[in-house]
């Protein structure tokens, strides 16, 4: 009996550390972030941070390197928001490495200073990825922060604890913790025909084909979400459904869920609010798609995959590898 995709984990036993944002080894010390944690951390010689300008990053850039790490001294001319550190972990030395908000601004940064979005610091390759997954932690952290300065319960102020791992009113003593938001990102296959089904978006670059993906509701399995995702935005019915890899989505604050999903039925049916077109690809169609690199379709028949890195683009060259290996 010949086997299919949802029966085996080739082409990598883990191809969540081929994605952008995964790789973080930060010892984050979860079970033990006291209240002083950051002071404590502080006073280690080897602490370093990384600043922000909201969710954005600032770096220090010049022609031959960029570097987003700075020593408590560097901060200075940053505006930093102190009180509002967070403490990312810790590296195997013992050095602390800490997020901090400030108040420099795309209207205000000067040289040697950049400030750089995520999908930015990623398509371009502008850290490695150690530090781009500290990146990740660190400005999920910061939005969620800032998005938290009062009670839900009685709008009394609320304060960071635990290093800004948790906030507490200071009115009531709510307690809320940081929130990581589930979307489903699932290459649906159909397997008689060896097809592949994927969708453009309005906001999409031009040219540009992904999975189709979509939040997990409350109250909901990834099963089920894939199922009811594929169907609303295509009409197509869902089968089995196999998880394959995930992605921290600092975007603010997701966690990407890419599976594989099998093809019960075959016609389309659109959702014409929320996508430009969705078609089934080939195998040939597909490959051909992943060797245009640059992110932009030389003519208006090319289609183009999303930037390497991005799950989606994972769920493509796996589906194509899996093809030569299983």
């Amino acid at each position: 009996m010949t086997k299919s995709i949802f029966d085996l984990r080739s082409p990598h036993p883990e191809p969540s550390t081929l994605v952008a944002f995964s790789e973080n080894h930060l010892d984050r010390q979860s079970e033990h972030r006291a209240d002083d944690c950051i002071e404590v951390a502080l006073k280690h010689p080897g602490a370093h941070f990384l600043a922000f300008s909201g969710p954005k990053l600032i770096v220090k850039h010049d022609e031959k390197i960029i570097d987003p790490l700075f020593a408590p001294y560097e901060l200075e001319g940053l505006d930093p928001v102190l009180d509002e550190t967070i403490l990312l972990g810790y590296l195997p030395n013992g050095e602390p490495r800490l997020a901090v908000p400030t108040g420099l601004t795309e209207d205000n940064v000067a040289e040697p200073f950049k400030i750089a979005d995520g999908r930015t610091l990623y398509r371009q390759q502008m850290l490695p990825e150690e530090l781009l997954g500290q990146f990740a932690q660190g400005s999920s952290l910061i939005t969620w922060n800032a998005n938290n300065r009062f009670c839900g319960r009685c709008a009394g102020p609320m304060e960071g604890k635990s290093g800004g791992y948790r906030r507490a009113c200071t009115a009531c003593g709510h307690m809320v913790f940081p929130r990581t938001d589930p979307v489903v990102i699932m290459m649906t296959i159909d397997l008689e025909r060896d097809l592949c089904l994927l969708g453009r978006s309005p906001h999409f670059t031009a040219g540009m084909y992904s999975c189709l993906a979509g939040f997990v509701e409350p109250g909901e399995t990834i099963e089920n979400a894939v199922r009811r995702e594929t169907h609303e935005e295509s009409g197509i019915h869902v089968g089995r459904v196999r998880y394959h890899a995930s992605q921290p989505w600092p975007m603010p604050h997701t966690l990407m869920i890419g599976c594989y999903a099998e093809a019960k039925s075959t016609v389309i049916k659109r959702d014409e609010q929320e996508l430009e077109d969705v078609r089934w690809f080939t195998r040939d169609e597909t490959a051909a798609m992943l060797e245009r690199t640059t992110g932009v379709a030389d003519s208006g028949n090319e289609h183009i995959p999303p930037p390497k890195g991005a799950i989606a683009h994972r769920l493509m060259r796996d589906w194509l590898a899996w093809g030569e290996h299983g």
